[in-house]
């Protein structure tokens, strides 16, 4: 719900728990006013009168200086010396933009945003969407904030379209959200990070005066760092405290962070990376930030969690597999490498349809000249060798034994060495006059361009057409250097990293529209691209390469922070495991990958009887849970960052099935007893687990007993409701 005040001046953005309060100050400065728990009356305008003047502090906003000032947009120039949220150029040379409050409009429901992946509502949701018009009268410069609030979830999508209606001028940097607190002590920041096979381990630091950020310069969201970011108390647990947090729905460099002041005022933002990010604007053009989701807890991080995971997977992934379940799949990579041909896949799916798997994915591997990964890139037809009866016969072959077929395709990337490369050189990202640096033996395409997407279109598009695939892994697998197009003029340089994106996801946008039926898989080396805006896209993710048990316990609890376990995919892998090098029970790499979307990877040939049978008995037990998992709330109740174990517990929509995943990173010999006290239980209801009965208040201020003292320990239960 939107409330204008028009008497005081004051916009008020309600959801069920909480508000988000502005205020026009001199009826032209638009301010932040208040961000937190719900408030049922009018504030008070102290929000300005408790910022007094400090000593040799410009006065431009009488009788105070806008560098005091908790600014809801803020731009470079003006006596405000902060981290700005807009930075302009114009011919002249000058960078000095002021905005003032102009007008406003209340629309029902929300829009979507041009070229660019977006949160979106549905009949009947109680979705309403501010637009405030800042204007800049010199310039003739504008600017729409929009803030689009999800009263039943909590939420609140920003962003921000700038349009120039003067001279020719340039845009140096152009954030999603920027929040202004004032009076701000004693906070941390928590953000995601890593690299490969270690992507989105959970930071937390204490904020200091100074810049605090996180970044990526990658092309891509990155493993290195996720475009999330959430400052809270210093008390603040999983279950109490007050949590203020960020996700950029952006898929390209980002940036996340929070400024500290010299008298307690915290600058919190969200954005595009404005390191080589400089954008052109003609009269008449305007550019359009992504969106940003700002979700505020009083209840701790799990609570922010569970809003965001609710938002995510259902007013952010779209299509058929929003809502219905998807595929197990037996994957080709670590069972063959490039060591296959049809008759190696048929059999590899007869054994994978013994066992429940429903979809055989095949692999890299499969087209052009591609004997190993320093060829055939761009070269989007059948290897002539491995599969000399083409797609068509083998997605054909594969139908017959009773299951989907799927495909691996890597569009982004070409190599060298290959037909695509030596007939359009000029289609790779490059700049003049420089080597470009090949990383896997790949180097990136220029998305930005029209004629390399329609291109990519048209190839996946004939091999769709002429093949019944009802599954595509999307992988990625470099990031970008030598960023250059040779489509654009040297004062459009500045662009190519972000019409790169836009190109992306107008290939996204087109393929996943023509072909609704085809569940598609974001992959970017695992994780490397783990981020909103392909969820838009894509419902799924593979998180990470690193399917080791143990380790996954990790990743896949820090990605648990945003993301919700409905679009992490996860593998049951052979073992030693090929990048950890570590043995795992086969039990425990069944239990850890059973909550996200659940897959194999491994050579069903190579397995024992009795890991088959586990595995058969793994799928059956995926799909009757895997509603709990994915569309219930989960409860963090115990850290792999903070001890020995992993906990989870998740709850049905319903309330009545309660799934508790204990699982051990090793044991502790002659350990000491604990018991794990269960959360958002009906405490005068009965519940069941293996034959013995429970009352929901004993089971959260008692607890369930365990003993941690068997190395790689891995149990699951099951809880029901009376």
């Amino acid at each position: 719900m939107i409330v204008f005040d028009s008497e005081n001046k004051v916009f008020y953005l309600h959801t069920k728990k909480t508000t988000y309060a502005m205020g026009i100050y001199q009826n032209k400065i638009l301010l932040h006013a208040y961000w937190g728990k719900r408030l049922n009356h009018p504030i008070h305008n102290d929000y300005v009168e408790a910022l007094r003047y400090r000593p040799l502090a410009p006065v431009d906003a009488a009788p105070y200086s806008t560098d005091m000032l908790p600014l809801e947009y803020s731009t470079f120039g003006s006596a405000d010396l902060r981290y700005p949220a807009l930075e302009t150029k114009y011919r002249d040379g000058a960078y000095y933009t002021r905005l003032e409050y102009a007008d406003h409009e209340i629309l029902s429901g929300k829009p979507g945003l041009e070229g660019l992946p977006a949160t979106y509502c549905e009949e009947g949701d109680k979705v309403d969407t501010l637009v405030i018009h800042l204007a800049d009268s010199l310039r003739d410069l504008h600017v729409y904030l929009s803030y689009s609030v999800f009263e039943d979830l909590d939420a609140i999508a920003r962003s921000a379209r700038i349009e120039n209606r003067g001279e020719k001028m340039e845009i140096g940097r152009a954030f999603s959200a920027s929040v202004d607190f004032v009076g701000v002590d004693d906070m941390d920041i928590i953000h995601l990070d890593g690299a490969w096979v270690r992507e989105r381990y959970i930071t937390r630091r204490k904020i200091v005066p100074g810049t605090q950020s996180v970044e990526s310069r990658f092309g891509a969201s990155s493993a290195v760092h996720n475009p999330f970011f959430a400052v809270c108390d210093s008390t603040a647990t999983e279950n109490v405290g007050n949590v203020y947090a960020m996700s950029l729905v952006y898929s390209g460099n980002f940036i996340a962070g929070a400024e500290l002041g010299a008298f307690n005022g915290l600058r919190a933002y969200i954005g595009i990376n404005p390191q080589n990010f400089n954008f052109v604007l003609e009269k008449g053009e305007s550019f359009q930030a992504p969106e940003a989701v700002l979700v505020y807890s009083a209840d701790g991080l799990g609570e922010m969690s569970r809003i965001y995971h609710k938002l995510y997977r259902t007013r952010l992934c779209r299509g058929k597999y929003r809502d219905i379940p998807r595929s197990v799949v037996l994957n080709s990579w670590e069972t063959t490498y490039f060591n296959f041909d049809e008759n190696t896949i048929i059999e590899l799916a007869r054994s994978a349809k013994e066992i429940g798997v429903d979809t055989m994915v095949l692999d890299d591997g499969w087209f052009s000249t591609r004997d190993t990964d320093r060829a055939g890139l761009g070269d989007w037809w059948e290897h002539p060798k491995r599969l000399p009866s083409g797609l068509g016969y083998l997605a054909s072959e594969v139908n017959k034994i009773g299951m989907k077929f799927g495909l691996w395709f890597e569009p982004e990337m070409v190599n060298p060495d290959s037909k695509l490369f030596r007939a359009h050189p000029e289609w790779a990202l490059h700049t003049p006059g420089r080597e470009t640096t090949p990383t896997r033996s790949q180097i990136t395409l220029d998305f930005s361009r029209d004629d390399v997407c329609d291109y990519i279109i048209n190839a996946i598009s004939s091999i769709l057409d002429r093949a019944n695939i009802e599954y595509i892994k999307w992988d990625m697998n470099r990031y970008m250097c030598e960023v250059g197009s040779a489509n654009l003029p040297a004062e459009r340089q500045g662009e190519v990293y972000h019409r790169y994106m836009l190109g992306l996801y107008h290939v996204l946008e087109t393929l996943t529209q023509k072909y609704p039926e085809v569940l598609f898989e974001s992959c970017s080396s695992g994780g490397g691209r783990f981020d909103p805006g392909m969820l838009y896209y894509m419902p799924q993710v593979w998180t990470s390469d690193n399917s080791d048990a143990v380790d996954r316990l990790r990743i896949q609890y820090g990605t648990s922070m945003v993301y919700p376990y409905s679009s992490m995919s996860a593998h049951v892998s052979v073992c030693p495991n090929h990048t950890q090098r570590r043995t795992t029970p086969f039990k425990m790499r069944c239990n850890v990958a059973m909550p996200g979307q659940l897959g194999f990877e491994l050579n069903l040939g190579k397995c024992t009887p009795e890991e088959l049978e586990l595995s058969r008995k793994t799928i059956v037990r995926y799909r009757e849970l895997e509603d709990v998992f994915h569309n219930g709330d989960l409860y963090r109740l115990r850290s792999p960052f903070e001890c020995d174990m992993s906990v989870l517990q998740f709850i049905s929509e319903d309330k009545k099935r309660v799934i508790v995943c204990i699982d051990g990173q090793r044991g502790l010999f002659n350990g000491p007893d604990e018991y794990i006290k269960l959360r958002a239980l009906d405490p005068d209801a009965v519940y069941t687990c293996n034959g013995k009965s429970y009352y929901g208040e004993y089971l959260m201020n008692k607890g369930i007993y365990h003993q941690n003292n068997v190395e790689h320990l891995s149990i699951m239960l099951e809880f029901v409701k009376e």
